[in-house]
């Protein structure tokens, strides 16, 4: 039996409704006895903290499912929400499950427009989001969009909209739809960070992949104390931070609050957090707060620590196993794959400056497009990461662009538009975008493995890395550097970064150049935008990357 058949068999045997990610989810535990087990306890900013069990979250969810059907929502119809990390985001995601609506959640920092984009693209029906949310995001767009039916506000008391009334005035039961299991689950948008986003539309059976994965990358089990600290408005947050968990039984913690260095030690530490998944835009804040102050927690009980979202460099991992006792786990997957396809396992010594490897029941390779076929390259050799068609999380489409969803697809595999290499006990190392690789003087740089060297420095707090248009020989490598508080960003730290990458990486792959920066450009998910530091170095506008426009793929998660 094939990992995904396992989940399967797991998952949905004697299932009343089908392939339903709500059921497996929340009912399955609740029918074995385990309805009273901790789901979430949620974390807010004043200190205060909510609970809910296993058997709360499956009443609540149904109420509203219930509430949806009574609107007049119909199965396969779009429902979106905009919130924070609160208790009303999950339930309303579980609820649309359980009746076969499709959930979308966005990013509450989007500012209006990329908010307006998102709800005509999804066609949405119903949008939950808060008052001030709706004041400050939807107002502003005038007219809602013509599909949007309903809204329903979080946190309004006394009105006829409001959430909470909502889910006291419907019945906590739900017989949930027989669920098939192609029938649509979930919309993810790219980040939209080169161009219009796009909707990747995900189904039920998903969740054998989650399920899986989160067993052999993140060896989650029932009963951990789990922490993933994506926001739900990004893939990893649905993905790891609310269906994976609860379809191990786990108990996940979600904090409301920014980022801060010493609130997430100690979070950490009192919540006992075995597993945590994190990004390492995050790990990198951390770095800069100082191993001193994670010294200060008691981190005993986190046995597994992973990353995802960009890739990990090697002195991340280090510094890790400094810091909190344990290297932290690279992964890789995107949007578009839905579950984890690259990793690190769980259980296993991590590599550092490796992605990992392909994760049982996926099948990966290092291939180069040759027009409509592929072609694999050679152990060692650069290329762009495959994937073959078939895991349960693979995207079923790009809402509304079928165009955009074949060019993903030459040759029987799936292009994920990042460039690899592997070696021949078959872990990968990431080289960087396809179209971010620098072509220089007949070299092919990827990008990352100069910021990965350029981060080894004690000075260094992030670096990013483009080719300037260079008329001799192409492209000359140029890096963007920003600095630790306690170094100086002169010219005699320039010099001293010069000579300490050309000394690791040789005279062909060192910058030429280093700009230092007092920030860089990041997406709202913290990645680093290669292209915006590409475009002003070539005097475009920020907003005008259609000369840079990139090779057909997906985004990382």
């Amino acid at each position: 039996m094939n990992p995904w058949q396992a989940a399967r068999a797991a998952l949905f045997a004697g299932s009343a409704g089908g392939v339903n990610m709500a059921e497996a989810c929340l009912d399955r535990h609740v029918a074995r006895g385990d309805g009273d087990r901790l789901a979430f306890r949620f974390l807010r900013r004043d200190g205060a903290s909510q609970e809910l069990t296993y058997g709360e979250l499956g009443e609540l969810s149904s109420r509203f499912a219930n509430v949806l059907a009574g609107l007049g929502i119909r199965p396969g119809e779009s429902v979106f929400a905009l919130l924070g990390r609160v208790p009303a985001l999950y339930i309303a995601a579980l609820g649309c499950l359980k009746g076969r609506f499709v959930f979308s959640a966005l990013f509450a920092s989007f500012g209006p427009e990329p908010v307006r984009v998102r709800l005509e693209q999804g066609r949405a029906r119903v949008l939950i989001t808060t008052p001030a949310l709706f004041e400050r995001r939807i107002a502003p767009l005038g007219p809602l969009p013509p599909a949007l039916s309903h809204v329903i506000l979080v946190d309004a008391p006394g009105e006829k909209t409001d959430f909470a009334a909502g889910l006291a005035g419907a019945s906590p039961r739900f017989a949930i739809p027989k669920t098939a299991p192609e029938d649509p689950a979930l919309l993810h948008f790219t980040s939209g960070t080169t161009g219009a986003p796009k909707g990747a539309l995900h189904v039920h059976d998903a969740l054998a992949a989650h399920y899986a994965t989160a067993g052999t990358a993140l060896g989650l089990d029932a009963g951990d104390s789990y922490w993933c600290t994506a926001d739900p408005g990004w893939v990893t947050g649905i993905s790891y931070g609310l269906l994976a968990p609860l379809s191990r039984g786990a108990a996940s913690i979600v904090d409301e609050a920014d980022f801060d260095p010493s609130r997430w030690y100690q979070i950490l530490s009192r919540e006992r957090v075995g597993v945590w998944y994190t990004a390492p835009t995050a790990i990198r804040m951390l770095m800069k707060a100082g191993t001193d102050l994670a010294r200060r927690f008691d981190l005993t009980a986190l046995r597994h620590a992973a990353s995802v979202g960009e890739p990990l460099n090697s002195a991340a991992v280090l510094w890790s196993r400094e810091a909190l006792g344990r290297p932290i786990h690279d992964t890789w997957w995107q949007s578009e794959t839905g579950a984890i396809m690259i990793a690190n396992p769980a259980g296993e010594e991590a590599r550092p400056g490796s992605m990992g490897r392909a994760l049982p029941g996926v099948e990966a390779a290092v291939v180069r497009r040759a027009g409509e076929a592929v072609r694999e390259v050679a152990l060692g050799e650069d290329g762009e990461l495959a994937l073959r068609p078939g895991w349960p999380s693979m995207f079923r489409g790009y809402l509304g662009n079928d165009a955009a969803y074949r060019k993903c697809f030459a040759g029987g595999w799936y292009l994920s538009g990042d460039l690899v290499r592997r070696d021949a006990c078959g872990w990968f190392q990431f080289v960087g975008r396809v179209d971010d690789v620098i072509h220089s003087a007949g070299h092919r740089i990827g990008p990352f493995e100069i910021e990965s060297a350029l981060m080894e420095h004690p000075a260094v707090a992030e670096a990013g890395v483009i080719g300037r248009p260079d008329p001799l020989i192409g492209e000359a490598v140029k890096a963007f550097v920003s600095v630790r508080d306690g170094f100086v960003a002169d010219e005699t730290l320039r010099r001293e970064l010069l000579g300490f990458v050309r000394r690791r990486l040789g005279a062909v792959i060192a910058p030429r150049e280093i700009a230092f920066s007092a920030s860089l450009p990041k997406t709202q998910s913290g990645k680093i935008m290669r292209r915006v530091l590409k475009a002003r170095e070539m005097g475009l506008a920020e907003g005008d990357l259609s000369a840079l426009e990139p090779a057909p793929g997906g985004e990382a998660a």
